[in-house]
């Protein structure tokens, strides 16, 4: 039959009363031992990396939707009508006809009656910049 023990007696069947031992604390008076709250934690990491996965997301969203309207201003340059070789860095006007079709000019809005789409730029990579 095993002695009985105070619950406040700290031994071991390997070392005996090994209080002194210990890396903690063992009387009453001691402060408690209590394990952090890690779920809190987690959830506070868990969110604060979904708002940054969702800032990027967006960021990138934005970003591909410029890409793609800058694209889309290109092949409608691209395949507008013009008998010219474009110089970079000049302004340009894009016109719709009355055919549909979308002619290229230097003559300004103010100076032509015609509809105007848009003005725009060529840059040194021959990428049109649209810039009103």
């Amino acid at each position: 039959m095993e002695k009985e023990r105070p619950d406040n007696v700290v031994y071991s069947d390997d070392q005996g009363y090994n209080a002194s031992l210990l890396t903690y604390s063992t009387n009453v008076g001691a402060p408690v031992i209590k394990m952090d709250d890690v779920v809190s934690w987690k959830s506070r990491g868990i969110s604060n990396v979904n708002k940054e996965f969702e800032n990027k997301f967006n960021e990138l969203k934005l970003q591909y939707e410029n890409l793609m309207k800058e694209y889309e201003w290109n092949e409608l340059l691209y395949s507008a009508k013009f008998s010219f070789e474009p110089v970079i860095g000049e302004i340009y006007h894009l016109y719709a006809n009355e055919d549909g079709s979308n002619s290229l000019s230097l003559i300004a809005p103010n100076e032509w009656n015609k509809v105007h789409i848009g003005t725009f730029k060529l840059n040194s990579d021959k990428k049109w910049l649209h810039l009103s």
